[in-house]
């Protein structure tokens, strides 16, 4: 080897100290096979430059660390560690017995063949895959509530996806075979790309330089009508020569952007409604800056969703009009729903909950992070004013996810120097808002906290004490199977609440890519059950549902026909006297970065 190349000589030493390593690592193979809790039970080999596991001795008071019962070490059950402790010790020792026979379980992580290849590399797999198996079944064998085990687990498969060899150029044998064969290009790149998203305050997960807000996302043809300082109101073009007499209102999700509705013209929920002959209109949020540090959820509405209900049906005229609410823009709508009820007010016909939570008994993994010291915190940093950034909430909902929207990107970005490939949603998922202190607040502890939604009379909003059972119009509601977000008894559960006729759906996939599921790409599947009885228990639910094939949205466009009344001419411009076109489409709050 040519060792005039600073990089190549490197590279060489490199290569020795990895074989010298391999070599420890075979010396010390007993080590793996630690005692903790007083029998054998697992630890990763020690290899320089990878998180290590704690001694077998505060393992326990880790677990209790973790759980917020620093003073109370959490109990594990012995016969659940019995037998991990067996489990451990037959799989350690086929490690070991097939030696380089051994395969890998699959693991995209380790599927390069430069990992089977690499013996090294292919043991320290293989140690790091049996640990963290290991790991989460200790994790999951604590004697302990529900929500302290949930905490466990979550921090435990953290630590273990952050602790992941590949995520080290040092153990990393694929983005070692391309730093080898590109002379050290991918490197510098890597470190390239590195600078760049330091810079930026954010992993990059698409190449955003491909998209542009209006040029090729959020495309739909038409024209913001109303602006304020919370939201601006986008009427789009008809596509069709008659529309139905009563408009269509979209409530995005205030903690993201209004075009992942409006994606591309293939993917485009807004466009796909417009298509079914719906005039149809969209609050485009604003993202807030210092001069909206005191709104509170009060402000959002009673200017932004209220706001948007009156002016949709000063402009066309309706005396009610049909609403769909995304999220946390559901839960704005349903509170906003039943303000109107209890002011004697039903300018709603018909509503849409996508993937919403109007009871928050059942959060999933998001309910690990609330309690009241949290909320407490939270109220002293945002509750007098102040803005939650939105790479905050970004990242939060990233490492909800971490194998496949952090360390992902972490690998192809910096160890394997790679632009990741151009992909619309991602670009959307890192174009994030900031939220206003107060509303984030009062968010915080109304819902997730307290749950005081559906508990009648229990919050006040807008100087009218909710009770959403005064919510009876009727009602289209929509669960992702496998959300992490919106678990799918979290939207289920709103059946219980709201009064009027129903509709339940799930569809597969997640919180995002179930909801846009082109009804064109005959993709996924739908399951549908009775609209008249609705048991307690999700899960009831499901067993008697029947699966349809191809999306959800013709389901629904068929049920919204039905809420929209005739069919009258096209409207041939946009608002009205009153509220005249201000700019096109998308129009510029929603072009403001965090």
């Amino acid at each position: 080897m040519n060792t005039s190349n600073p990089w190549l000589q490197s590279t060489q030493e490199f290569q020795e100290a990895a074989m010298q390593q391999w070599s420890r690592m075979l010396q010390s193979s007993q080590a793996a096979v630690a005692p903790v809790f007083g029998a054998a039970l697992p630890s990763f080999p020690n290899i320089p430059g990878l998180p290590h596991l704690p001694t077998a001795s505060n393992l326990s008071e880790l677990f209790g660390k973790i759980a917020g019962q620093a003073d109370a070490p959490v109990k594990l059950d012995p016969a659940k560690l019995a037998e991990i402790q067996q489990v451990y010790l037959k799989d350690v020792a086929q490690i070991w017995n097939e030696g380089l026979e051994y395969k890998l379980p699959k693991d995209n992580r380790f599927s390069a063949t430069a990992w089977s290849k690499n013996p090294m590399a292919s043991f320290s797999a293989a140690m790091y895959l049996l640990n963290a198996r290991t790991l989460m079944a200790m994790a999951e064998a604590v004697d302990a509530d529900q929500k302290t085990k949930m905490r466990v687990s979550f921090a435990v498969q953290q630590w273990l996806d952050a602790s992941a060899p590949s995520n080290f150029l040092a153990f990393n044998a694929e983005a070692q075979e391309k730093a080898i064969a590109t002379k050290g290009e991918s490197i510098a790149k890597g470190v390239q790309n590195l600078l760049r998203d330091m810079q930026q305050g954010r992993i990059s997960q698409t190449d955003e330089s491909v998209f542009e807000v209006g040029k090729n996302v959020a495309t739909s043809e038409g024209q913001v009508v109303f602006e304020n300082d919370f939201f601006q109101l986008i009427e789009y073009k008809p596509l069709t020569a008659k529309v139905h007499e009563r408009p269509m209102l979209f409530v995005p999700p205030s903690i993201n952007k209004f075009y992942i509705l409006d994606l591309q013209p293939e993917n485009s929920f807004i466009r796909y409604c417009v298509e079914q002959g719906m005039r149809t209109f969209v609050l485009s949020w604003r993202n807030p800056d210092q001069s909206c540090a005191q709104q509170t959820w009060d402000d959002y509405i009673e200017q932004a969703v209220i706001k948007a209900i009156g002016v949709t049906r000063e402009i066309t005229g309706a005396e009610s009009i049909n609403a769909l609410g995304f999220c946390v823009g559901g839960t704005m709508l349903g509170t906003a729903l039943a303000v109107l009820a209890a002011r004697g007010e039903k300018p709603v016909n018909s509503a849409t909950f996508l993937t919403t939570m109007l009871d928050f008994k059942d959060t999933g993994i998001l309910d690990i992070f609330i309690d009241e010291n949290f909320v407490k915190l939270r109220e002293l940093q945002f509750g007098k004013g102040g803005l939650l950034p939105g790479r905050e909430l970004a990242t939060t909902f990233s490492f909800l996810r971490p194998n496949d929207l952090v360390w992902n990107y972490v690998v192809g970005n910096y160890l394997k120097g790679e632009t990741p490939p151009p992909f619309d949603l991602l670009y959307w998922n890192g174009d994030s808002t900031n939220l206003p202190g107060p509303y984030y607040a009062w968010y915080l502890r109304n819902t997730y906290h307290e749950n005081r939604l559906v508990q009648p009379g229990a919050a006040t909003v807008c100087g009218q004490k909710i009770d959403l059972s005064k919510v009876d119009i009727p009602v289209y509601l929509y669960a992702s199977r496998e959300d992490h977000i919106v678990p799918v008894g979290g939207a289920y559960a709103s059946t219980q609440v709201l009064s009027g006729p129903k509709r339940f759906v799930m569809g597969a996939s997640g919180h995002i890519a179930g909801v846009i599921n082109p009804a064109s790409k005959n993709k996924r599947s739908h399951w549908i059950g009775s609209d008249t009885d609705f048991p307690v228990d999700v899960n009831d639910w499901i067993a008697e549902a029947t699966e349809h094939k191809g999306s959800w949205w013709t389901d629904w466009a068929a049920w919204l026909k039905s809420q929209s009344g005739a069919q009258i001419a096209a409207p041939k411009g946009y608002g009205s006297r009153k509220y005249k076109a201000i700019e096109p489409a998308p129009g510029r709050y929603v072009k403001v970065k965090a």
